[in-house]
């Protein structure tokens, strides 16, 4: 699969989007002036639907009545670069994202997660997921579309474990733990 193969699957779904991440840091070339800004102090290139495809998406496929949810395990403290995409997580919240945080430290089961994905409308028939692949470094190295069965239940299984531990985004801000950075 492709790129342009990858960004389809977001016309195509039919009523649910589900993203599970699980890295501490990504290393996302098209993020580097963001990331630069933010830790500069200074402001960020400006994300809206105005802006990039990608949020416009959301909105559009939001309003249609498609459901966008993703949820990020995390370690404590944060990492810079988490805390740099909790900003970027305010912005996909505004198009319509529902995004939530989970403390990996919560549960012994979240300890386990590891490999990120995509999974589409999980519940139907139809459902798929696309498995994401990471270099040790967040370097994105590859993508699988997969309908294996097995594979879907546990995509299923974790996003429901995931859920039970998640905060919402703008809870987890409120609470204060997204300031504290690396000791």
């Amino acid at each position: 699969m492709n790129f342009e193969e990858f960004d389809s699957h977001f016309d195509r779904f039919e009523t649910e989007v589900f993203r599970l991440e699980t890295l501490q840091s990504y290393a996302v070339e098209d993020e580097d002036p963001g990331l630069k800004a933010f830790r500069e102090g200074t402001a960020r290139p400006e994300r809206s639907v105005r802006t990039e495809p990608w949020l416009a998406r959301i909105a559009t496929t939001t309003v249609a009545g498609k459901d966008w949810q993703r949820i990020h395990v995390v370690d404590h403290p944060l990492s810079e670069y988490l805390r740099y995409e909790l900003e970027s997580y305010v912005e996909s919240q505004a198009a319509g994202e529902g995004i939530g945080i989970a403390d990996r430290a919560a549960d012994p089961a979240l300890s386990g997660l590891g490999e990120d994905f995509w999974l589409f409308d999980a519940d139907s028939p139809t459902a798929y997921a696309v498995l994401m692949h990471y270099d040790d470094d967040g370097h994105f190295v590859g993508f699988d579309h997969t309908v294996d069965s097995a594979v879907l239940e546990r995509c299923r299984h974790e996003r429901d474990i995931v859920n039970q531990h998640a905060v919402g985004l703008n809870i987890y801000l409120a609470s204060g733990r997204a300031v504290a950075g690396p000791a």
